[in-house]
């Protein structure tokens, strides 16, 4: 099976949010952040920091975004037959080709991070 053809729910395929309770500051957070360079899109579908680790309410907004992924891969992944590194990994697929803006980070396949 490839990655193209998982069942990703809109969450994960769309904007990658941690679903509807996601709170508007940890969002604004994560946007900010990418924005200065600051966080990326890792090649395993959750976010990381560019160049180590961030300010304590960046982090906080990262981890709060990463366990919404995190719940959403785990039903995509029973959904769809796979374990949720796969549907983490298609979710990534699906960020880097539809939904990266221009200046964003995002990991390779190899762990670099490069800019788009």
């Amino acid at each position: 099976m490839t990655y193209q053809n998982l069942l990703i729910p809109a969450a994960i395929a769309g904007t990658l949010v941690a679903g509807p309770a996601l709170a508007a500051t940890a969002k604004a957070t994560v946007d900010a952040a990418k924005a200065a360079g600051v966080v990326g899109e890792q090649n395993d579908g959750y976010l990381g920091f560019v160049n180590g680790g961030g300010e304590p309410a960046v982090e906080a907004a990262v981890s709060e975004i990463n366990a919404g992924r995190a719940q959403l891969y785990r039903g995509a992944a029973a959904k769809n037959g796979v374990t949720p590194e796969a549907a983490g990994a298609a979710a990534y697929q699906s960020v880097v080709q539809l939904k990266l803006r221009p200046g964003d980070y995002y990991q390779t396949p190899d762990g670099a991070w490069v800019r788009k």
